[in-house]
């Protein structure tokens, strides 16, 4: 997987951009708030049709621009890709593939994958259980395209299921029964199927997750990561049931996949409690490095890396060991404070004022 070639027009500072990038290394340099991560964001773009930041569309718009351009030439596993992406300030954005209009944002999935690395990974680590299902469900997809659907499948249940719960007002009529009844069916099939996905990407996960740790920490150290859900000894249509009268009070389902955590332990000891915040770093990049790995080895193409300011946030101890297992295939980072030992790149780029200057080695 690789990124030949960025053209942008109007995306969040950017009036224009258009650059080749090496197969190796891409640094770029920059001042804070001058668009080093505006770059980064524009390249996660293009593999997903989302900002890995959690912006909404229209921030991604440049000051007064009525549409942003987003294009990629991908060399995607012997293939070539042109991905072109339009932003409109008002109505859909519109993709399409070598010339061909997608009529749906998924079937963009797997043609270009990035793995982001960026300050906010911490939150993996200390962030609520949301931050860990989006993690393992981004990291399903990257995986197997299938998952996309699966998860589809549960978001709409669960939206369909919490509606009728919020109509009826605390009441179970007849009709309310019989229509928990299905939805409670097609939940239990779904969840229990996207529940056995997500603990089976962990189990493929942990003994990279280990490995990573020992390369970024440069100490040994047992890291685990155990999924955990109030239902699994009982099974999903049972713990339904006993929690209906309290969804019905509430007018939300209480229990079921979208409540799920993963438990990170180091040592033996939750890294959420236990870890100090430099440990707790060294998990998340763990957590980043082994997605990465899982990822190369079930699709046979390593995912463009992506590490946005991380060495900010890190100790140069840490930050000369990530440089030194950075894994092999193409990688864009950015610094506003220079670059660590060891980090040798085929191009840097120097970014002011949201104006490129690159300078190849």
């Amino acid at each position: 997987m690789r990124l030949r070639q960025l053209w942008v027009q109007n995306f969040r500072g950017y009036a224009s951009i258009d650059i080749e990038f090496p197969e190796g290394l891409t640094a770029v340099i920059g001042r804070n708030g001058h668009g080093k991560t505006n770059l980064a964001e524009s390249i996660g773009w293009l593999a997903s049709l989302k900002s890995f930041r959690g912006a909404p569309t229209a921030a991604l718009l440049r000051t007064d621009a009525e549409a942003a351009i987003v294009r990629g030439d991908i060399d995607s596993a012997g293939r070539e890709v042109l991905i072109e992406t339009e932003i409109p300030r008002q109505g859909r954005v519109r993709a399409q593939v070598n010339r061909q209009r997608l009529t749906r944002s998924r079937d963009l999935l797997g043609l270009f994958r990035v793995s982001v690395f960026s300050p906010e990974d911490l939150n993996l680590v200390k962030g609520s259980p949301g931050e860990r299902r989006t993690y393992i469900d981004d990291v399903l997809v990257d995986l197997h395209l299938r998952n996309d659907k699966l998860q589809g499948d549960v978001d709409r249940i669960l939206k369909q299921r919490n509606a009728l719960l919020r109509g009826a007002g605390g009441r179970l009529t007849q009709d309310v029964q019989l229509t928990l009844d299905v939805w409670d069916a097609k939940l239990t099939t779904s969840g229990e199927a996207l529940a056995k996905a997500r603990c089976e990407a962990l189990d493929l996960l942990v003994p990279a997750l280990t490995r990573a740790y020992d390369d970024v920490a440069r100490e040994p150290a047992e890291v685990h990561a155990t999924y955990r859900s109030e239902w699994q000894d009982v099974g999903l249509a049972e713990a339904l049931l006993a929690a209906r009268k309290d969804d019905l009070r509430r007018g939300v389902t209480t229990t079921g996949p979208h409540r799920d955590d993963i438990e990170l332990l180091l040592n033996g000891l939750s890294s959420r409690t236990h870890a100090s915040q430099g440990e707790q770093r060294s998990v998340a990049l763990a957590l980043r490095l082994a997605a990465h790995e899982a990822v190369t080895e079930v699709t046979g193409s390593p995912p463009v890396l992506l590490l946005d300011d991380v060495f900010s946030e890190l100790d140069p101890y840490r930050s000369a060991a990530l440089v030194e297992y950075l894994p092999k295939g193409q990688a864009v980072l950015t610094s506003a404070s220079g670059l660590p030992p060891g980090a040798e790149p085929e191009l840097t780029i120097e970014v002011v004022e949201h104006t490129l200057r690159p300078k190849p080695r």
